[in-house]
């Protein structure tokens, strides 16, 4: 395939349509106990809604929507910090532009920008080295946010402004990482899932390796999927065909971006300039071990949290959600957003309570866009 509408093609669709439907029965599928099939990556999601994937697929199969949208996951407590460290004298605070409405305790950066922070968009950490550049007398701080696939931008960015000299840049270091989340998943009894469609942007990153526990340690079939309608449908094909012969492989359907082993000058760069955090604060899921990484002490000057003393060590609760919202249950596959009762009244796009209606790729928000009816059924 060449060209995007390949990836889009009817009849193409169909015959995959047709494939499930013969798979999903040997599979194990049932319509009173649907086969659990979870798509970790938010692009994945909105991409199931965007094409109405979820009303093509059989009843006896099910898409459970993951943390796979780490502005979704991201704390109270360190949106709090982030305006922390905003509200010092001197300080140009720089941020993806998903990050700006992420409730904290109190206020989002947005809020907080109207109330008087020099708080601004970037589109890259490249971006705000160039401010700090331009402004010698102005700390400039970017606010490091997302899965292995931001990672190394942000650290090349760290190793430049060391070679550079430029210590009036910092980053205030929120990165995350995929395979832990997925076994603390598994590891809870409440959670039944039969199967994971991978991420593909970052498995462009660390390559398929890394999930081979979940079909060694858990028993269940991972298939890396790229974003197109086609690769969706062939990714659960590809589950299902696992399923009814018995296997449990990590298998790659994106192999036309995902080598096996990842991108090794990408996966330097993150080698470099971080280390693995004793346990990070996930958003609905709470605290897991090494699921996060911190700016190594080499880098201790372009490193926010020892800067400006805030963040993890600094005796910060990790913040509650408002009453009644359940992003954490939505993020676990627990319920789906229409189950909350916030969902399309009290939260919306424009007004959101929860994280996951913040964030382009949050499950909440691709309901809200795509799900039609599903804005009457939350009623």
């Amino acid at each position: 395939m060449k060209y995007i509408d390949e990836f889009r093609d009817p009849a193409l669709a169909k015959n995959l349509f047709r494939r499930i439907e013969s798979l999903v029965g040997p599979a194990g599928g049932t319509k009173e106990k649907p086969l659990q099939i979870m798509e970790i990556c938010g692009g994945h999601t909105h991409a199931i809604f965007r094409y109405g994937l979820d009303k093509l697929v059989p009843a006896e199969l099910e898409f459970v929507h993951g943390p796979g949208c780490p502005v979704c996951v991201l704390p109270m407590s360190r949106v709090d910090d982030c305006i922390e460290i905003a509200a010092r004298d001197n300080v140009i605070f720089c941020t993806f532009g998903d990050a700006m409405r992420v409730p904290g305790t109190r206020k989002s950066l947005m809020q907080a920008k109207a109330e008087g922070c020099d708080i601004r968009m970037v589109y890259s950490p490249l971006d705000a080295l160039e401010l700090a550049r331009r402004n010698p007398d102005r700390d400039v701080v970017f606010f490091g946010l997302g899965f292995e696939t931001t990672m190394p931008a942000t650290a090349v960015t760290i190793r430049k402004a060391a070679a550079d000299g430029q210590t009036n840049f910092s980053v205030f270091c929120n990165h995350i990482l995929v395979p832990p989340p997925l076994r603390a998943l598994l590891s809870d009894p409440q959670m039944r899932l039969d199967g994971f469609v991978g991420p593909g942007h970052v498995s462009m990153i660390i390559g398929t390796e890394p999930y081979r526990f979940i079909a060694e340690e858990f028993g269940k079939p991972l298939v890396v999927a790229g974003f197109e309608p086609l690769d969706l449908l062939q990714a659960i094909v590809m589950v299902l065909q696992q399923l009814a012969e018995g296997r449990a492989e990590i298998e790659n359907q994106y192999a036309r971006v995902v080598p096996a082993n990842g991108n090794p000058h990408a996966m330097a760069a993150i080698e470099a300039v971080y280390e693995p955090r004793s346990s990070f604060d996930w958003r609905g899921l709470g605290e897991i071990d090494r699921s996060g990484v911190k700016i190594r002490g080499e880098y201790a000057a372009y490193d926010a949290e020892v800067k400006f003393g805030v963040g993890y060590g600094a005796g910060k609760a990790a913040g509650r959600e408002p009453e009644g919202c359940r992003c954490g249950d939505v993020v676990k596959g627990l319920i789906k957003p229409p189950a909350c009762p916030k969902f399309g009244g009290e939260c919306v796009p424009e007004r959101p309570l929860g994280a996951l209606m913040v964030s382009s790729e949050g499950a909440c928000a691709a309901y809200y866009q795509y799900g039609g009816t599903r804005r009457e059924e939350a009623a």
